[in-house]
């Protein structure tokens, strides 16, 4: 059977090919010479970062950015497999070593921690250096590591957050909050002893620790008192408050802008979203917890990442000494964690159109821009699919067990289906891809992640490196200084002396000389 089944695909590759022109051998070198010389054409572009925007895909591995690509071409009536997504376009590319202090393969808050801070450090810790202890508060104390999102507010610049997750999340939450646990989101989730000894939740440090000015996700339950019920879905339990404490963080937060803005509204769905551009600073939680899937949300009342992404930029475009800005595609993760590869990627999608956008609103010369990932996923792509075949379809050839299988799979999570030794048919709708080992929950992986880059100083970003490497070339691609100032904190004042330019943390300092003109060159 094994042998009908090749004879089948070698007749049916016989009928399905590629475009008629890349059978013809010029058609390859006239497109690699075209390449080539754009290679040799490019110019270092050593001017200061005035802004810096940082895309962050959340779990989107190398392979997941493959598939991903094949899929934004399907989604256009191609084959998909030659499509170039925005992301490709960047000229600069390297890859990061993800892997924590503690554990090869690592979380969201410990690799937010190493490429938004310097610092690597413990699963499940967020901004805090490696001598605290998952779940210790007081390992926490003394131990607290600050972000590029903090330097970068230190020297002026606006500075925001959009993602896909609640704002209190890992990502968002390691570029202004300290905490022993990523999961300490409100008092709620914190044990008795960690408050008695004196650590603090991680939505109320987004109140207290930086003063952020676009701050767009979701996360409302968590700023809320316990039973409060949600504007939007008020007969929804799980969506109402869950502080203990009683205080209502966005009321504290609307009182602590007045006088800073016209006219302050809270904003819950897409109808109002016209009102961002008129209001800086802005806090907009979309829901509750997480935002919707980009495939189930309804587009009338949830905003894509790129209506976000959009709206944080022309609101910090506004300060003439330039931005930070976060973009995180925080739903590929969990798509990923489903073992539900059609939500990721579609994800995936909706991120890179939110990368377009971002380069569409601002300027090359002055804007370094990165496309980068935390962590990967136990994520494959198999199975000798035909060219411009489904990528969530299924291979052509058939297991030994004469069933099929999708050329997407996991090597472990919740698409274990075997029984009775039998794989089940994956002809239906809703079917979640196969994974090798049962767990209700797919982990991460453990492979390198790539880094691309254009803009200003963006030939930093090369080779292989360690994850931690990313917050001190965008530190120095917006500072340009001949010798590094560290932050004394703690940490830093215990730290044997150091060479110029090899601390754990800068400020993010442009040269007098710069001051006037942020797009002058830069040192080399």
């Amino acid at each position: 059977l094994q042998y009908v089944t090749v004879i089948r695909m070698l007749l049916k590759s016989m009928c399905v090919s590629g475009p008629v022109e890349e059978e013809n051998p010029e058609f390859w070198r006239a497109q690699g010479a075209k390449a080539l010389q754009a290679a040799l054409n490019r110019k270092l572009n050593t001017n200061v970062a005035k802004n810096i925007m940082l895309f962050l895909g959340d779990g989107m591995g190398i392979t997941t950015i493959t598939a991903a690509r094949i899929l934004k071409g399907q989604m256009h009536n191609q084959s998909g497999e030659e499509t170039v997504m925005t992301m490709d376009t960047f000229p600069h590319a390297g890859l990061l070593k993800t892997y924590s202090v503690d554990f090869q393969i690592p979380d969201s808050s410990s690799t937010a921690t190493a490429y938004l801070c310097g610092v690597k450090t413990n699963l499940n810790t967020v901004g805090v250096n490696a001598a605290a202890r998952n779940g210790i508060c007081k390992t926490q104390k003394g131990n607290e590591v600050s972000s590029i999102l903090k330097w970068a507010k230190d020297a002026g610049k606006s500075v925001g957050i959009v993602t896909t997750t609640r704002v209190q999340h890992a990502t968002p939450a390691t570029t202004y909050a300290h905490s022993a646990s990523r999961k300490w989101y409100s008092d709620a989730d914190m044990p008795a002893s960690a408050k008695k000894e004196g650590c603090t939740d991680i939505a109320s440090q987004l109140l207290n620790n930086t003063d952020i000015d676009v701050i767009i996700g979701g996360g409302r339950k968590y700023m809320t008192p316990k039973g409060t019920w949600d504007p939007e879905y008020p007969r929804d339990l799980a969506s109402s408050g869950k502080r203990q404490d009683g205080r209502h963080l966005i009321s504290e937060w609307q009182k602590m802008k007045v006088g800073k803005v016209e006219r302050e509204k809270k904003l819950w769905n897409n109808k109002l979203t016209h009102n961002i551009g008129y209001i800086q600073p802005q806090n907009s939680l979309f829901e509750p917890g997480d935002l919707r899937f980009d495939l189930e949300r309804d587009p009338t009342m949830d905003p894509s990442i790129t209506e976000t992404t959009e709206k944080a930029i022309r609101i910090l475009s506004k300060n003439p000494k330039g931005f930070f800005l976060l973009v995180e595609g925080g739903r590929i993760d969990q798509g990923h964690h489903a073992s539900r590869a059609s939500m990721a990627l579609h994800e995936t999608v909706a991120f890179d159109n939110a990368v377009a956008k971002g380069l569409e609103l601002t300027n090359e010369e002055e804007t370094l821009t990165l496309v980068t990932a935390d962590h990967s996923h136990a994520f494959t792509f198999n199975g000798y699919p035909f060219r411009g075949q489904s990528i969530l379809g299924k291979s052509p050839l058939y297991g030994k067990d004469m069933l099929p299988y999708t050329t997407l799979m996991y090597g472990n999570g919740p698409g274990y289906k075997v029984v009775d030794n039998k794989r089940p048919d994956i002809q239906s709708k809703d079917y979640v891809q196969l994974s090798a080992v049962p767990l209700d929950t797919e982990t991460h992986g453990g492979e390198d992640v790539a880094v691309l880059a254009r803009g200003p100083m963006a030939h930093l970003f090369h080779g292989v490196q360690e994850q931690s490497y990313l917050a001190h070339a965008m530190a120095y691609a917006a500072s340009c200084a001949s010798g590094f100032k560290p932050h004394h904190s703690a940490a830093s004042r215990n730290m044997p002396s150091l060479d110029s330019g090899v601390v754990t943390q800068y400020r993010l300092l442009v040269p007098l000389e710069h001051k006037e003109n942020s797009s002058a060159a830069c040192c080399v």
